[in-house]
């Protein structure tokens, strides 16, 4: 308790921290909150903002769709900056100062991913200009991980590996390939993929073959592999884009196969009319085949949207675990229809959105997802999300608002609300409830219901800001209360950042178990050499797994780290990123945990046959040639 209050007393003494836009505040905001939601893929997101970042968007040509993508925009703002485009384009990327509803340190994280072209830019593709003016970027990759473990047991292969290769002509043309060794991966257990995407050619929006991923609506019939419906950002909850693209992952969670989305203007009309067909491999025998579309039509504020699939599997259906209550409800057989409606309309301050879809089970089952998110003043914003799924609604392509993996059993209502009145000031707050019919996995009994209410604060100002976090939830009859406290201060090349986060967790028997996690950040970027080093050292106390604290951490680029802090003991990392010619770049990150004495000698007592060892140590090197 003694090292706990100095590390406060310490980090409450630095009096300002740091405001340039980094990618990785940006990721971080998103990817600690979302990563309590489970397994997820945040690598095809991440490398879309890092797409973005090499190929910024054309403020002048850019649709909702592209702008929701991005992730950290809520739609009040995306309607403001399409309509503002829309009356005048811009000739000035200053001029987004101009827009309602942006604030500066909103603008800084928008900076890097647009720039301004020209509004009606010639869409003509000729093949000369495609291979004359891409771009190539290569990349290799190797990981050895856990080598303390590899070294006592000798049966567990710590080498990963892979390759991609990327080629984008004026993000119309775009190509990619990878090859995938995972850890403890044999040579005929490769993992490889690819896609080929063409946008904007004659009435086509998209064409994609390959790994895609198709989202339409609120995502109850088909949904994206990442699901940021839990962020800091209250009022992305329930936000929806409808698009057709590329999976850019080596993770195998998108559709594999083929897919094309056109589009017609007639007068304030537009049309898009998208069919998509995908074969997957569910487990070692059984193959699924997809094959489905979606219409929308817009006009002025109003966008509506029918979504059908059909699921054909080449063997009926089962789960492993048949004996297990609480996947009785999941599909089971070899023929799945969905289908969906989904909706968006726009009064001004009011902006009602939602989706009501109906997925064949035993029975049909049914879910909807629908809110209104409003605005009655400037800088002032709520949001009200109800959810219902019925307890045989499954769909093995939907995800929408839940709190759980699945979309399947669950009625709730989310609100939340978010205040930039007040000069430098940012406050959010959010809460909500949720009921489970039936057993639900991790709580063995029926009904059941929870919680979650969270508020934050803000001080951001043009060279430093603090946040302070609070956050109650129960669920399985256990109670968390959780809080984090940042800061952040930069000058020049120097960049620290301090954070501090702990819980308390209340379990059904009166037992209480807390955990707390501290580290900090020392960034150092040279201004002679292209080279940019990331230190972090970090102390953990989280000695029962229901007090795991998750911290995002730095990785190589596209790769992200999000552990899950258990145990006692320290943390420490090292990132090396250097630019050694304006072509050819290395990655380089060292990373290692070391266990207390005290603590493994607890776990190994409870855990004998299977001992932890003392640390943990991880490399990973990636080496990316940008041509």
């Amino acid at each position: 308790m003694k090292k706990l209050l100095l590390s406060i007393a310490f980090m409450l003494c630095i009096n300002a921290w740091a405001t340039d836009v980094n990618i990785d505040d940006i990721i971080r905001d998103i990817y600690e909150k979302a990563a309590e939601d489970g397994e997820q893929d945040f690598e095809d997101w991440q490398q879309r903002l890092n797409a973005y970042l090499l190929q910024p968007i054309n403020i002048n040509q850019t649709n909702y769709d592209e702008l929701a993508g991005l992730g950290f925009l809520n739609s009040k703002q995306i309607d403001e900056i399409l309509l503002y485009v829309y009356e005048h384009p811009m000739t000035d990327i200053q001029e987004l100062k101009l827009i309602r509803g942006l604030k500066d340190y909103e603008l800084r994280n928008l900076l890097p991913f647009v720039y301004v072209g020209e509004a009606k830019a010639n869409n003509k593709m000729y093949a000369a200009d495609v291979f004359r003016f891409a771009k190539h970027d290569i990349m290799v990759r190797a990981d050895a991980t856990n080598l303390e473990e590899y070294t006592r047991t000798k049966n567990a292969d710590p080498a990963a590996a892979q390759v991609r290769y990327k080629f984008n002509y004026q993000n119309k043309v775009q190509f990619g390939a990878h090859l995938k060794r995972p850890r403890g991966g044999k040579a005929d257990e490769l993992m490889y993929g690819g896609y080929i995407q063409l946008n904007d050619i004659g009435p086509m929006r998209t064409i994609v073959a390959g790994n895609f991923q198709a989202e339409f609506g609120q995502g109850l019939v088909l949904s994206g592999p990442f699901h940021n419906s839990r962020s800091s950002y209250v009022l992305n909850a329930g936000i929806s884009r409808d698009d057709l693209r590329k999976y850019t992952s080596t993770n195998d969670a998108g559709m594999h196969g083929v897919g094309a989305t056109a589009q017609f203007i007639k007068g304030k009309n537009i049309f898009s009319l998208t069919a998509l067909y995908s074969i997957k491999r569910v487990n070692d025998s059984t193959l699924l085949h997809t094959v489905g579309g979606n219409f929308t039509y817009r006009r002025d504020r109003l966008k509506m949207g029918v979504t059908a699939i059909g699921n054909i599997y080449s063997d009926s259906l089962q789960y492993y675990f048949k004996n297990a209550k609480y996947n009785q409800n999941y599909f089971r057989g070899d023929r799945q229809a969905v289908v969906g409606l989904n909706w968006r309309y726009n009064w001004g301050i009011v902006d009602w959105f939602g989706e009501a879809a109906a997925a064949q089970n035993t029975k049909w089952g049914y879910g909807i997802e629908t809110g209104v998110r409003i605005y009655p003043v400037s800088d002032v914003g709520l949001v009200v999300l109800y959810r219902y799924y019925s307890p045989i609604f499954d769909n093995p392509w939907g995800y929408a608002y839940s709190r759980t993996s699945r979309i399947n059993d669950e009625n709730g209502l989310y609100l939340g609300c978010e205040v930039k009145r007040l000069k430098d000031w940012r406050f959010s707050l959010c809460g909500d409830l949720f009921r489970f019919s039936g057993i639900k996995y991790g709580i063995p009994y029926s009904p059941s219901w929870g919680y979650e209410a969270q508020g934050q604060a803000e001080w951001i100002k043009s060279t430093f800001n603090m946040l302070w976090r609070f956050n109650a939830r129960q669920k399985a009859k256990k109670d968390t209360y959780a809080f984090r406290y940042q800061f952040n201060w930069k000058s020049g090349g120097w960049h620290l950042r301090s954070h501090l986060e702990g819980n308390l967790v209340k379990d059904s028997l009166k037992h209480i178990g807390w955990g707390y996690a501290i580290y900090q950040d020392v960034h150092y970027s040279f201004s002679n050499i292209p080279l940019v080093l990331q230190l972090r050292l970090q102390w953990f106390d989280a000695r029962q797994w229901d007090n795991r604290i998750y911290c995002y951490e730095n990785d190589v680029l596209y790769g992200y780290s999000i552990p899950a802090l258990y145990g006692q003991g320290g943390r420490f990392y090292l990132n090396i990123r250097w630019k050694i010619i304006p072509q050819l770049s290395l990655y380089l990150r060292v990373s290692e945990t070391i266990y207390t004495s005290l603590w493994l000698d607890q776990y190994n007592a409870t855990h004998g046959s299977n001992p932890k060892d003392r640390s943990d140590t991880d490399i990973h090197l990636l080496i990316r040639a940008v041509l």
